[in-house]
């Protein structure tokens, strides 16, 4: 049974990124991620002012008039949602946690999806595959999609990328615009970097990084033990020692610029999503930058 306060949590998600998906990104969706082509549809009679290029030169042969060859886009995409579930992913200093912000951004990019028409699928990765959902479409499966990540309880509490991206190839052969969802706790860059290319030369790879605020800044409160989620480590910090907060920012923002190579290298766009801000803007700037290189 999956608790009541998760159904809330779902519609809650559904009802705050309708609004976003309506009014805001569905038509930038739309115009960013294209389908595979074009499709033949009809012949219908020509019209002054449509292009003579179209014109079916058999069919108006036959019936002595011209008539032309109309095409409709094949905008069928299939979305793969590749969320990091890992422990690290619990942590929150702000509104929420960083995989409650994972779902939300999942939800609004899966109900763009499938205002589309487009297929969605899930991967929920730790240090193992922990669960596989195969992509489809409808509003019930896009519900489905976010109440996994929000009620899964994974086995696994670190975070292996490279096992997420071999195994989304493995499961989708096809070309799929997907989206990796995680905070990129990133140990092994150089193993990370090679299935990041694979990935992105099969795959449209698009990094949505998530950063909460107490992970690049201390704040000045005294001693404080610091514990990693993943490894289970621990370290009394003095944050009132301001060389020791310097230091803690200074590597923060060392790790932030090495994911930010390490994601260009690679060839992969990245959007960088903060726990204390809104993800609308930074979604739009990201859509409006693929606009212009389309």
């Amino acid at each position: 049974m999956i608790p009541r306060e998760i159904f809330k949590k779902v519609r809650q998600i559904e009802i705050r990124t309708n609004r976003e998906v309506t009014d805001v990104l569905g038509g930038q969706y739309h115009s960013v991620f294209k389908g595979r082509g074009m499709e033949f549809e009809e012949v219908r009679e020509y019209l002054p002012g449509d292009e003579v290029r179209s014109i079916d030169w058999n069919v108006t042969a036959r019936f002595g008039h011209p008539f032309i060859k109309k095409f409709r886009e094949e905008r069928e995409l299939t979305v793969m949602l590749v969320v990091d579930v890992s422990a690290s992913g619990q942590f929150g200093s702000v509104r929420q946690t960083k995989n409650e912000l994972a779902a939300e951004l999942a939800a609004v990019l899966a109900f763009s999806a499938i205002r589309n028409n487009d297929k969605v699928g899930l991967i929920m990765f730790t240090d193992r595959i922990e669960k596989f959902v195969p992509p489809k479409k409808g509003r019930r499966h896009v519900l489905r999609v976010v109440r996994e990540i929000l009620a899964f309880q994974p086995q696994g509490r670190g975070t292996d990328l490279q096992l997420a991206l071999d195994y989304l190839n493995r499961v989708q052969p096809r070309r799929a615009v997907t989206f990796v969802v995680s905070d990129f706790q990133v140990t092994d860059e150089e193993s990370v970097r090679k299935k990041l290319r694979v990935a992105s030369k099969r795959h449209d790879v698009i990094a949505l990084s998530l950063r909460d605020p107490r992970e690049e800044e201390l704040p000045a409160i005294g001693l404080v033990e610091l514990r990693d989620a993943e490894t289970g480590e621990r370290a009394l910090v003095d944050t009132f020692n301001r060389k020791v907060r310097e230091e803690f920012a200074a590597k923060a923002r060392e790790r932030l610029e090495a994911l930010r190579r390490l994601l260009r290298s690679a060839s992969v766009d990245q959007v960088e999503i903060r726990s204390n801000a809104d993800y609308v803007p930074p979604l739009i700037q990201f859509f409006s930058m693929r606009e212009r290189r389309i």
